[in-house]
């Protein structure tokens, strides 16, 4: 491709870009055909707009797999995208308050409850949607499971309610509000963003002394997340060190203590352990 042909081929895409049109392969069509054969999809995506999708793709291919994967001993799937994502999230975009009716541990179901909704929320260990909302008549925030969750509506609310609920909001988070102070060892400042990107789900603030060329980062968490905090930080390792957090400090230091207790020699080193050779008797050393 001469460099006229680049330019004319750049004017084109910055000209299709400006238009809001984009260009898809061949190949981008037919995976996304297949994608919307998922069982998923109908929950992914609005009626009108999953319609419209499989008309446009109408004329398409799909991809086909079976020739290159064999699926053995299937396990059961859970999916990702949850039916009640879109509603939820309209609800805390629309600042507006709910009515939700949601199963108890026990198996009991709970009348209809009033609350306002704030957060949504994904576990990657669990793999479980969860919403976070406020108790308008017990004042405390709750934290439901979306699969727990009988049924939810939008209710109105007077505004003066609201905005007394989402000021009850912030003062309980800025109780449960915990901090701690890390510093980034300087040997391993080039990992910097790989250490960052550890702490990417957190408030954060990164402190650069240009003389000592030290790192310091201050993590702000919710006081529940601390463990899921001290999980990322043995990640870490020796990259980065605690510098203000006492009770982290405190299990960092009960964890290991608990590893040199059940890792601690008690038998004579190795290297003065020798075992005779089968051999011609000659006497080798062996570490075991």
């Amino acid at each position: 491709m001469n460099l006229f042909e680049k330019i004319f081929n750049y004017q084109i895409i910055s000209r299709l870009d400006d238009s809001g049109t984009f260009m898809i392969t061949s190949q981008e069509r037919a995976w996304l055909k297949t994608m919307l054969e998922h069982p998923a999809a109908t929950a992914a995506f609005p009626e009108s707009t999953l319609h419209k999708l499989k008309n446009v793709l109408e004329q398409d291919s799909t991809l086909d797999f079976k020739e290159h994967f064999i699926e053995k001993g299937r396990s059961i799937e859970k999916h990702v995208y949850h039916p009640l994502l879109r509603s939820c999230r309209r609800f805390i975009l629309n600042k507006s308050s709910i009515v939700i009716t949601y199963r108890l541990k026990g198996g009991s179901t709970t009348s209809a409850q009033n609350g306002v909704p704030y957060k949504l929320e994904y576990s990657m260990v669990k793999k479980e949607w969860y919403l976070l909302w406020y108790h308008l008549r017990h004042r405390s925030l709750m934290n439901t499971r979306l699969d727990h969750i009988v049924s939810v509506s939008e209710q109105s609310t007077s505004p003066e309610v609201l905005v007394q609920a989402f000021t009850n909001i912030q003062q309980i988070l800025d109780k449960l509000k915990d901090q701690v102070i890390l510093e980034v060892v300087n040997t391993y400042n080039q990992e910097l963003s790989r250490i960052l990107y550890a702490f990417s789900c957190f408030e954060k603030e990164v402190i650069y002394d240009a003389t000592e060329q030290i790192y310091t980062i201050c993590l702000s968490f919710i006081a529940n997340e601390r463990e899921y905090v001290l999980s990322k930080i043995r990640f870490l390792g020796k990259r980065v060190r605690i510098i203000e957090g006492d009770y982290l400090k405190k299990r960092m230091l009960e964890s290991s203590r608990k590893a040199l207790e059940r890792y601690r020699i008690t038998s004579p080193p190795i290297k003065d352990q020798h075992v005779s050779s089968p051999m011609d008797g000659n006497r080798l050393p062996m570490k075991y």
